[in-house]
């Protein structure tokens, strides 16, 4: 008789371990995850209403508390020493969850469409890297591609050490991103990937900066009506509501974003439509996080000038706050493939640009060479640069890629010449010019750099009509 109410007090007591024992956690907090060092970062998620609820670190004596809300979730802010670990935090309530091997050190997102999402599962150089890619002081978090109607407080994922096996499936300019910062900085670094191949910047816009605005609605229609394939979501705000709002909670140093391709046939409304993403995402992470993204790559597109003139507006994004842009002119091995092999000088260039623009690292060239102004000096037309530090060079041979044009607007083919922080350009048909254009094609590579080794942006200096109608085969 005693066995059999021992037995019944045992089955009562768990029944009320699993009836009350319900702490949960968003997937982006777990064991092996990196939390931003030196900062106030949020715990939280779901919980039995009015369930105390205690947390402890162990890098302080301090005890965090938090009470279920009747709501049932529950969120406390601790706060993070500099960079280390692993360390572990305890969440106690009706049940305990541990977290170890946790990291202390930098975290960044990386977003985007194929070219950020392109892991070495389908790319040879990042492929060949699989076996120099064991590292206990990067960490990754992949989210799984889905979608929802409505902003979500969970998105599928979990932290993982990177690994050869793990670093197969993540993104390839992340990891080389991360590889380059952690070995530079010499602290722990985790990377975030939120990425779907072929999707529209509107899809990672909330839904409403969209559908209020007429411009962008109006593109983002066009999109949506002249794209058929079903690999991909079009509608707007659906992978930012699944795959990007789960995670506004958990602080992130800054945001890595290569997309562009899939926006080329609005080319015309990207910066606004780029630049209020940006400002959402801030505003949704409260947070000022610097923001650097990859200018897309000279690609054969189907309708004239699309490429360049998309490269140009994305150049137009530079003038929004904390925003940094590298490009890719020089990288491409194919212009008839739209997923440029070499990730690795991509991840190299972001990395040297948050290294010096975020981290105060000096002796590191990292803007490319912009387009600042023209003169006309008689018959030829001399070009000024920013970001110019001790000149310009090229690469075999003479300046390519260089036009010029007068009053006709017809643009020739320009000789041009390196003049210290300068370039002149002319075409001796053309004796009074008006116009430069410089790499200003969809295929163009040109052979123009900084002495440093980074390729000068594509520019024009008219404001002309360009044709996009389909390229004559």
């Amino acid at each position: 008789m005693k066995k059999n109410i021992c037995l019944i007090v045992l089955i009562a007591s768990l029944i009320t371990i699993c009836a009350f024992g319900n702490i949960r956690l968003p997937s982006v907090l777990g064991s092996h995850m990196v939390l931003q060092q030196n900062s106030e970062v949020k715990l939280w998620g779901w919980s039995e209403p009015n369930e105390k609820i205690k947390i402890t670190v162990d890098w302080d004596t301090t005890t965090y508390r938090a009470l279920g809300s009747r709501d049932a979730n529950w969120q406390v802010i601790i706060k993070t020493p500099k960079a280390g670990g692993p360390h572990t935090i305890t969440i106690a309530g009706y049940n305990t969850i541990v977290l170890d091997d946790i990291l202390v050190g930098e975290v960044w997102l990386c977003s985007g469409q194929s070219n950020m999402e392109m892991s070495a599962s389908w790319n040879k150089q990042a492929l060949d890297e699989m076996p120099n890619a064991t590292n206990t002081s990067i960490r990754f978090f992949r989210i799984l591609r889905t979608t929802s109607d409505y902003p979500q407080d969970d998105a599928p994922g979990h932290w993982v050490v990177c690994s050869p096996e793990e670093m197969k499936y993540f993104s390839a300019l992340g990891y080389f991103f991360g590889k380059k910062l952690q070995s530079e900085l010499k602290m722990p670094v985790g990377l975030i990937s939120s990425c779907w191949g072929g999707t529209p910047a509107e899809v990672w816009t909330p839904k409403e900066i969209v559908t209020s605005d007429a411009v962008l609605k109006e593109a983002s229609d066009k999109l949506i009506s002249s794209n058929t394939y079903p690999g991909w979501p079009m509608i707007p705000g659906k992978t930012y509501n699944a795959m990007i709002n789960p995670i506004t909670n958990y602080v992130i140093a800054g945001a890595l974003w290569y997309q562009g391709e899939s926006n080329v046939g609005t080319y015309a409304t990207y910066p606004a439509l780029l630049t209020s993403m940006i400002g959402s995402w801030r505003k949704a992470w409260n947070k000022d996080f610097p923001f650097y993204f990859v200018q897309i790559a000279p690609f054969a597109y189907g309708d004239e000038y699309v490429c360049a003139l998309q490269r140009t507006a994305q150049t137009s994004v530079l003038n929004y706050p904390k925003t940094g842009m590298v490009i890719t002119s020089d990288l491409v091995d194919n212009v008839k493939d739209i997923h440029p092999i070499n990730k690795a000088d991509i991840g190299l260039r972001l990395a040297n640009y948050a290294l010096a623009d975020h981290y105060g690292k000096t002796g590191i060239a990292y803007k490319t060479p912009l387009y600042k102004s023209m003169s006309v000096e008689k018959n030829k037309i001399r070009i000024s640069f920013e970001n110019v530090i001790t000149g310009l060079m090229t690469k075999g041979g003479d300046a390519t890629e260089f036009y010029i044009a007068g009053d006709d607007q017809k643009f020739l083919p320009a000789s041009a010449k390196i003049d210290g922080a300068t370039v002149v350009v002319w075409n001796k048909a053309i004796k009074n010019p008006v116009a430069v254009r410089f790499g200003f094609s969809n295929t163009a590579m040109p052979n123009l750099y900084s002495k440093e080794g980074l390729p000068v942006n594509l520019f024009r200096t008219d404001n002309w009509t360009v044709s996009t109608a389909p390229v004559k085969k």
